[in-house]
């Protein structure tokens, strides 16, 4: 975000106000909104030293403390709220019930605000605004799509059930890693085991042979001295690069994009992520254009919600053909992520009238083929966790046993 200086008169005196907006309008709007009086300018300007560090200070601990809504939470949450906007109870009412009643901390929290904001006069979509991190794109969408057509409790009703969706397919996911996960977590614990506690039982014995080791026994006896030496250094060194990087990653928007890429571009996750995307896009595309919303806002709200940069700066290209006249068919074929059938689909749709339909059917191919990535997801990681499994019993196998083998051969050759 931009660093703004509002200068405005109150009480008869001029004062500036420092303030963050994507855009001088945006700035213009929180202008008014935060201070009172006259507003006389905002303008754009250099943002001092002690203000970057203190947004470093405040978005680094924001990031480590905030957390999203857990999903079984937050799907029993929309569907209360929907059925009670179905049965003519106020949002502001439903918002405060479903906080009273909820078990998940931070569904309170936010049902809360929300109700709060709700009270002093703004729209529940824009004050989800503010959660975008513990609500999800896909929420604040659909509310925005149930305001804009005047059915929000169908909206929430279509919501529960993609979130349901989406939930059903983490949990396929979480279930086809559970094997491999544990497993390469059992051969780490072990491996630490070895390097700290068996390592150094050999390493007196290996300082007595005065002799070159092999490459596999210095490997690991340099594993070992970082481990027992260093090791606490280590761990504090992995946990702030971590923490570092998830703040760039949440506040530079050019290493994000080349952090996706990069994912992209990576065996088995591209395929992963691509499928996951595009099929997320066209669900939530085909609801929209069942509901009637026009094409371009529906492309706008379906791709507000893809997480990943690189794939939604494709997919944005498809609203920029859409507006320009040119057919969804050739806008989604510019983009090079769709294949050549989901493309005759599309033209099919839109020539018959019947693009809802259409549309609805290609979001059913991408589940199925996201689907039959994820049920093919442990025998894909299979050869990469016997390789590492195996490169780590032949360096401790190789480590221990070449140097115990030529002091062998060094003592018949005495004998």
């Amino acid at each position: 975000m931009t660093y703004y200086i509002a200068t405005i008169l109150t009480k008869g005196k001029k004062e500036e106000f420092p303030l963050y907006a994507n855009n001088r309008k945006e700035a213009n709007n929180y202008a008014k909104l935060k201070f009172s009086g006259i507003i006389i300018k905002v303008v754009e300007a250099e943002e001092p030293l002690d203000a970057k560090f203190k947004k470093f200070k405040t978005n680094l601990l924001k990031n480590i403390k905030k957390r999203k809504i857990k999903p079984d939470a937050q799907i029993s949450a929309i569907r209360q709220l929907a059925v009670m906007t179905n049965a003519g109870i106020s949002i502001y009412d439903s918002l405060n019930e479903i906080a009273l009643a909820a078990d998940d901390e931070n569904l309170q929290t936010v049902f809360s605000k929300l109700a709060d904001d709700i009270n002093s006069g703004h729209s529940l979509s824009s004050s989800m605004e503010n959660f975008r991190f513990e609500l999800g794109n896909l929420t604040i969408a659909m509310v925005e799509l149930g305001e804009k057509t005047g059915n929000l409790d169908e909206a929430l009703y279509s919501l529960a059930n993609m979130l349901e969706e989406i939930r059903a397919n983490v949990v396929k996911f979480k279930k086809a890693m559970a094997y491999p996960r544990n497993v390469m977590i059992a051969m780490a614990i072990a491996f630490t085991i070895l390097i700290s506690y068996v390592v150094p039982q050999f390493k007196a014995i290996f300082e007595e042979l005065h002799t070159e080791l092999p490459l596999p026994t210095k490997i690991l006896l340099f594993l070992e001295h970082i481990f027992n030496t260093y090791g606490p250094y280590v761990l504090a060194g992995i946990f702030i690069a971590f923490v570092t990087f998830k703040y760039l990653i949440n506040n530079y928007t050019h290493i994000k994009y080349g952090w996706h890429k990069f994912l992209l571009k990576t065996y088995l996750i591209k395929k992963l992520i691509k499928f996951a995307t595009l099929s997320r896009f066209t669900l939530v595309f085909s609801e929209l254009i069942r509901a009637g919303i026009p094409i371009a806002e529906a492309l706008d709200t379906s791709i507000s919600m893809i997480d990943s940069l690189p794939l939604k700066e494709k997919l944005l290209s498809v609203r920029a053909t859409v507006e320009k006249g040119g057919t969804l068919n050739q806008g989604l074929a510019e983009t090079e992520l769709f294949e050549n059938m989901v493309i005759q689909m599309i033209r099919a749709g839109e020539d018959s009238g019947a693009l809802d339909a259409m549309v609805s059917k290609v979001a059913d191919y991408y589940k199925m083929r996201f689907d039959a990535i994820i049920d093919g997801l442990s025998e894909a990681i299979e050869p990469i966790m016997l390789l590492i499994i195996a490169a780590m019993v032949i360096l401790l196998a190789l480590g221990i046993f070449l140097p115990m083998w030529s002091m062998g051969d060094a003592v018949q050759g005495r004998g």
